[in-house]
């Protein structure tokens, strides 16, 4: 910030400005240069210089001085009539930001609030995946103590209505601002927003009203779920602060890959391999499906990378009536590197006969 500082200049008005046309302008300014909108790094330090712009300029008094004598002049001056109050005694970014757009108050909410969402990795195999299964899983969480009732005091002993905050949870005072007074709410420092004193805490939550605990939850994996799937299960995580309400629990399901197969969507593919006697002449061979070994026939003169198409063989499609995907075959006709003597003369014949 320079030395001789334009206040005119950074509101961005013209000197014989209105108080109304000021106003405006900083107004625009600072909604512009707030750092809880914008986060470009220098944007604080211009809201604090608008600020102390506006901060003279609205003052008939400062305004007065300034235009007579510059920045000079009015700081000489500021301790003959007080000085002039800067960024931080306006509270901070928030309540100068409350209380001229509109929030008319700060609060800090002294009331229950949400627990906090969970997730926890689950891992099933690829037939489990494409069948649904039951998993059991151990849930680290908070929930209310059983022994308060989340009360937070040690049960028998006495409790009183806090007089700081009448039992509100919630303390209530005005702050004078150059807009006038606006009435900032915030929690009870003296009950701790709970409404109540607690002489006695309780011994098995600390007066903390939660505790940890390891919760075994059953959980019901869908058929056709795909891997890095998320489930959710409502009300089933944290609980909330002062009784508030259970966060969520995610479930992140892995699927294991599987040795034989792969999956696009509801489709199963698989690769199995042939002679090339049974590409030739065909034949019935065995190969595995989800729903277990099948045979599977083999068409003469097939040619090698040829698709055969199990129909309903595949993954069920979620939320399509269970309705179910297809296995996909492709068949590999694998030629032979070496040969023995026979089955050379074999080919060596099979080759004369071709050629005639």
């Amino acid at each position: 910030m320079t030395q001789q500082k334009e206040y005119y200049q950074i509101l961005g008005v013209s000197r014989d400005a209105s108080e109304e046309e000021i106003k405006k302008a900083f107004r625009q300014q600072a909604l512009k240069y707030h750092p809880d909108r914008n986060q470009e790094q220098g944007a604080d330090a211009k809201f604090k210089e608008i600020n102390e712009a506006y901060q003279v300029l609205s003052d008939p008094e400062k305004r007065k001085l300034y235009d007579q004598y510059g920045y000079e002049g009015l700081k000489n001056a500021a301790n003959g009539m007080g000085g002039f109050s800067g960024f931080e005694d306006l509270g901070g970014f928030g309540s100068i930001f409350d209380a001229f757009f509109g929030g008319g108050s700060s609060s800090s909410d002294s009331q229950s609030t949400r627990g906090n969402d969970l997730e926890i990795p689950v891992s099933i195999s690829f037939e489990e995946s494409a069948f649904g299964t039951e998993k059991e899983i151990t849930v680290d969480r908070f929930e209310i103590c059983n022994f308060c009732k989340g009360s937070k005091a040690e049960p028998g002993t006495d409790t009183s209505t806090c007089s700081s905050c009448n039992g509100s949870g919630k303390v209530t005072r005005l702050q004078k601002t150059f807009f006038g007074q606006f009435q900032q709410v915030s929690t009870c420092s003296s009950c701790d927003g709970n409404g109540v004193n607690i002489e006695t805490k309780c011994t098995k939550c600390s007066g903390n009203g939660r505790k940890r605990n390891n919760r075994k939850l059953a959980i019901t994996i869908p058929a056709g779920i795909e891997d890095n799937s998320k489930l959710r299960m409502r009300n089933q995580g944290d609980s909330g602060v002062k009784k508030g309400q259970e966060g969520d629990l995610y479930i992140s399901v892995q699927v294991n890959s599987h040795e034989k197969f792969e999956r696009v969507a509801s489709d199963i593919f698989s690769v199995e391999n042939i002679n090339v006697a049974q590409a030739v002449l065909g034949d019935s061979i065995n190969v595995q499906t989800l729903d277990g070994e099948i045979e599977l026939k083999i068409p003469k003169g097939i040619q090698s990378g040829k698709k055969i198409r199990l129909n309903n063989k595949g993954v069920v499609s979620i939320g399509r009536n269970n309705r179910r995907g297809s296995h996909i075959i492709t068949i590999n006709v694998v030629i032979p590197s070496e040969l023995n003597s026979e089955q050379k003369d074999l080919f060596e014949k099979l080759k004369k006969s071709l050629d005639n």
